[in-house]
């Protein structure tokens, strides 16, 4: 296999060494967040084919245009994690790791002979980023789970779409992503514990169902204490009023998010409704949250009588917080964030310039940056392993052997 060769890292994460044991988006979309920020970031892939992202969604000449992002500044190499020679590959690439990420159903590692007992006596300063359904302990732990079960079982879903539809998914693979952060989040505490304190390696168990319970913010005690179970309110901010999605003329919508009590009186005095603003039964959120069906109605009637562009206009004079909803053409023209270097120009392998996202967060001594898009199947195979003190002659060897690709 090509090997291909790899700018020098920088960033806060630089000299970090982590190895991801993952496929599709949970624990890859981790390690991407590290690698933006500098640490090197060694995927292991199947010999055969490889991470079944490369195939998902759309494709240009072959290759997932979600692959090229999720897998940027990755190094790829192709192990056949059922060799003997490749699995003792992995365990040399876990003496010298500060992280290993993985989403391998529990037990899964064990079972191949990679388990926490075995990769933490190799390295007792290891950290493993273990992202599952339900977690590595439970009842459930042995079933298979995805982000939508993790949506679904975390609570989000229940509370997501119209009143009158069937529970709704957010657009996007938000479990999956969800349990990444956590699991980034919880990495980096670790290796903080790790490097300044001279603490040990330690397991971070995250669960896709936990990551996303973990956003549900006051569902449990309103549900204990009051009885309350909070369900579908469509584009309305349960309980937080006024803040929902309202039509305009022209079958446009605008969101309007009038919730605190200064915001409140300019909202409704820009809309004409002087005597909304000074009624002090109104003054507060709970006030106003008992008549939010009233309120709502009278602020759609004066977004219908108005354009998109109108409406935003007036409520952006009168310091309402109010924005379109946007689609990716939106976002893609939007100057704000261009001027935020949140749309990327890259190149692809041949040439092709694509727009890719940007970096989250903006830092600004340590800035994360894009040094390639996602690599072609086991491009850095030979690079690491020599890395590792394997000379030609064994990598030849091995390639031969099946062991690697």
């Amino acid at each position: 296999m090509q090997n291909a060769a790899a700018p020098s890292a920088t960033g806060p994460l630089a000299g970090i060494r982590v190895l991801e044991l993952g496929q599709l988006i949970a624990a890859p979309f981790a390690t991407k967040m590290l690698a933006e920020f500098g640490a090197e970031v060694i995927k292991v892939e199947s010999p055969t084919d490889g991470d079944p992202l490369r195939k998902w969604r759309k494709m240009h000449e072959g290759t997932s245009l979600w692959w090229y992002l999720q897998s940027r500044n990755k190094k790829s190499i192709a192990v056949n994690l059922k060799s003997p020679d490749g699995l003792a590959l992995v365990k040399d690439l876990a003496r010298s790791a500060d992280v290993v990420v993985e989403n391998f159903r529990p037990g899964g590692l064990e079972k191949l002979g990679l388990g926490w007992d075995v990769l933490s006596e190799l390295n007792p300063k290891l950290i493993m980023v273990r992202i599952s359904g339900y977690g590595q302990t439970g009842p459930y732990r042995d079933r298979p789970g995805f982000g939508a079960i993790g949506e679904s079982m975390g609570g989000i879903r229940f509370t997501t779409g119209s009143p009158d539809s069937p529970p709704a998914r957010v657009g996007v693979s938000i479990g999956d992503t969800l349990a990444s952060l956590h699991g980034v989040i919880g990495a980096l505490m670790a290796l903080l514990h790790v490097k300044t304190a001279g603490g040990q390696g330690q397991v971070i168990d995250v669960s896709l169902v936990e990551s996303v319970f973990n956003v549900m913010e006051s569902l449990v005690p309103e549900y204990d204490l009051l009885g309350e179970i909070r369900t579908r309110t469509g584009g309305a901010l349960p309980g937080i009023t006024p803040s929902n999605t309202y039509p305009t003329g022209g079958d446009g919508f605008v969101v309007i998010a009038g919730n605190s009590d200064p915001i409140f009186r300019r909202l409704m005095t820009v809309i004409g409704r002087p005597d909304l603003a000074d009624d002090p039964t109104l003054r507060n959120n709970d006030g106003r949250s008992k008549v939010a069906g009233m309120l709502d109605g009278v602020i759609a009637d004066w977004t219908r009588a108005r354009t998109v562009d109108e409406a935003l206009a007036a409520l952006d004079a009168a310091d309402v917080p109010a924005g379109r909803i946007y689609s990716v053409a939106d976002i893609v023209a939007d100057p704000h964030y261009q001027a935020r270097d949140m749309i990327l120009n890259v190149e692809l392998p041949g040439g092709t310039r694509v727009k890719m996202p940007g970096i989250v967060p903006k830092m600004s001594g340590t800035p994360g940056a894009v040094r390639w898009q996602g690599p072609a199947l086991g491009a850095h195979t030979d690079s690491v392993l020599a890395a590792l003190g394997r000379d030609a002659e064994t990598i030849e060897r091995l390639r031969r052997e099946g062991a690697i690709g």
